[in-house]
């Protein structure tokens, strides 16, 4: 590793919120914690949750059912772009209100790395990230597929439109940014302020980011636990949040585009 490498992972929190020590405060950001996320992704958990049984009371095996993640919305076209868009902008606002939540507390958006410092050095540790993560992840869905622990995912049933590879960047890149922004940037900020553990709220965090991945399977759970556990730690050591955005873009635009691409053309793909 270069010196360059050890630097960045060095341990870097600038201008860090301080734990909170007054009840009233504490009482007020577990409420706040509860509320946000019982309308965004701890909501999504749950309902993936209930999926995963249902799928699970069915008699047809898990690696016999199939999950859409980007589906049509609309029988007319221009609707259903307009859909599409609405989507998008639902998970922008998601990430947007951990952010205006922090931003009002007096949170610095440099504290949780959204400063414009290294634009170069986080978008070649994004690519770098999702490699590390993406190689592996598909590995793992594929074999927990054949074991029969997942469903198939299809990451696209969209038609051939030429509005489909934008929707699904834009979807891609609405999906990182509302994860990344609640789940590290939002939520381990908040128990850092708690005084929660570094340890606990990764491994918190990490269970959260696995939850709302249920729908596909168990294997959809440990694959993005695992992911959730290498974002959080970096975002730990480092306090940069743009390179876990752009690893997560690449991710689901490799996933969603790809598969909308390939799909005719390769018969081993669900």
């Amino acid at each position: 590793m270069t010196f360059a490498a050890r630097s960045w992972l060095r341990p870097e929190r600038p201008g860090s919120p301080e734990m909170i020590t007054d009840p009233a405060e504490r009482r007020a950001i577990v409420i706040e914690l509860f509320l946000v996320f019982g309308i965004t992704l701890g909501l999504s958990g749950v309902r993936s949750l209930l999926s995963l049984v249902d799928s699970l009371l069915r008699p047809v095996p898990l690696s016999q059912q199939q999950v859409a993640l980007n589906v049509p919305q609309a029988a007319a076209s221009l609707i259903d772009l307009l859909k599409q868009l609405l989507s998008v902008i639902q998970l922008l606002g998601w990430g947007a209100l951990g952010l205006y939540l922090l931003w009002r507390a007096g949170v610095k958006l440099a504290a949780i790395g959204l400063d414009k410092r290294s634009p170069r050095r986080d978008v070649a540790w994004g690519f770098g990230l999702a490699a590390l993560i993406g190689i592996p992840g598909l590995v793992l869905y594929f074999v927990g597929y054949k074991l029969g622990f997942n469903l198939a995912v299809l990451p696209s049933t969209l038609g051939d439109t030429w509005w489909r590879p934008i929707t699904l960047t834009l979807s891609a890149f609405g999906n990182a940014f509302a994860e990344e922004m609640l789940v590290i940037g939002y939520l381990l900020t908040r128990l850092r302020q708690l005084g929660v553990r570094e340890n606990s709220s990764l491994v918190g965090a990490a269970v959260l980011r696995g939850s709302y991945h249920l729908y596909q399977g168990f294997g959809g759970f440990v694959g993005n636990f695992v992911m959730g556990l290498v974002f959080g730690r970096l975002w730990q050591r480092t306090n940069r949040l743009w390179p876990l955005v752009v690893a997560h873009t690449l991710l689901d635009v490799v996933s969603f585009v790809g598969y909308a691409l390939l799909k005719n053309s390769l018969s081993w793909l669900p």
